[in-house]
């Protein structure tokens, strides 16, 4: 299901479908990198990810990640979305691309459209990112975007820290 559209891009709903695209994606050189290793080998594991975080997310909260479908190239090159994280007070924006299709602009223009999706249709007044201190392209991106750094955090059991941005949305 089509939630919105860019001039590029057409974003929709996740399905199980879309394991092998996203199979591909999460083993790809920088989503292990800069997002980790989730251990996704096979197709299964993929429905499996799939069925517990974006589809149970979907049913749970209303919102979740969504594909990114390029139109000119008529393929799915990335995804982007909203999370609620148990280990966060507000709902984060994420998002990933695979490779040959970063740095065009692609991250910036859906994250453009959930972040209007996060204010009018889902009536969220905050929203957060968390990135690795050494992610450089995904901080300018948020910078970009109008979110500011707000702390360093060790949100999950790997003792990792991330950086914490935030963006008030009933101020826009």
């Amino acid at each position: 299901m089509s939630i919105s559209e860019t001039n590029r891009l057409i974003i929709s709903e996740l399905s199980l479908k879309d394991a092998p695209f996203f199979l591909k994606l999460v083993n790809t050189p920088n989503w292990i990198k800069y997002i980790g290793d989730r251990n996704v080998k096979t197709l299964k594991e993929a429905e499996d990810y799939l069925l517990n975080g974006t589809l149970k997310s979907y049913e749970e909260f209303g919102f979740g990640f969504y594909k990114l479908y390029h139109k000119e190239e008529n393929k799915t090159i990335g995804i982007c979305g909203l999370i609620k994280r148990e280990q966060l007070e507000e709902v984060d924006l994420g998002f990933a691309f695979l490779p040959g299709f970063e740095g065009q602009g692609f991250g910036n223009e859906a994250s453009l459209a959930i972040i209007a999706l996060a204010k009018n249709r889902f009536h969220l007044k905050k929203l957060l990112a968390i990135t690795l201190p050494m992610n450089s392209n995904s901080i300018k991106l948020l910078e970009k975007l109008g979110f500011t750094y707000q702390k360093n955090i060790k949100p999950f059991d790997d003792d990792e820290e991330l950086l914490l941005f935030a963006k008030q949305l009933d101020l826009e």
